[in-house]
């Protein structure tokens, strides 16, 4: 019948719409996922590191803790553990300490990094870094550039702090020497004079 007819191309008409829409999706969505892909074979990665810029040519997988010591040589940042509990990589990325081990290079184009290295500028050293000589904050030495890092972030931030307050802000550091002692008390020391 004429009304069968009109019936089925009407059906036949709604299938193929839901069926281009739906490839129309699906080719969107795949697009889309093709924006946030990286791709694994080495590639540039442009970074800014103690205000420096550096070019990198690095696979997606590489962490900035990789970058610094394998391939710009800034070993100031230190590598410990796999399971980043220990904070001797710490770095600050746009003002806010960061262990460099849980952060990919790629990650991190258009930040500004820095590391212990930058604390020196010839004859001129940060006081953390005399104040951590001054009060014997280091025995091996090993976790002192992360806590020396760590300690410059937090009393950016933290210019008045307590001793309480730095303790808390510092937990994220260990020393297996046990130095807290001078360490708490070189960034103390730092914050009464930014309290004066």
């Amino acid at each position: 019948s004429p009304y069968a007819k009109t019936h089925c191309t009407g059906r036949g008409s709604g299938a193929a719409m839901a069926a281009t829409a739906l490839a129309t999706a699906t080719q969107e969505a795949e697009a889309q996922q093709k924006k946030n892909v990286v791709a694994a074979k080495p590639a540039p990665v442009k970074l800014n590191i103690n205000g420096k810029p550096y070019t990198v040519t690095v696979e997606p997988r590489t962490t900035l803790l990789e970058v610094l010591r394998n391939h710009l040589n800034l070993t100031g940042c230190k590598d410990v553990d796999d399971r980043t509990a220990d904070g001797a990589d710490t770095v600050v990325i746009d003002g806010k300490a960061v262990l460099a081990g849980t952060r990919f290079a790629v990650e991190l184009v258009g930040k500004k990094i820095q590391t212990v290295e930058s604390l020196r500028d010839g004859a001129k050293v940060d006081e953390v870094v005399t104040g951590f000589v001054k009060h014997d904050g280091l025995q091996c030495g090993y976790c002192t550039p992360g806590f020396v890092m760590a300690t410059r972030a937090f009393l950016n931030k933290h210019p008045k702090a307590t001793l309480a307050q730095i303790q808390e802000g510092l937990g994220g550091n260990i020393c297996r020497c046990g130095t807290y002692q001078g360490i708490t008390q070189c960034a103390l020391e730092i914050a009464k004079k930014g309290g004066a």
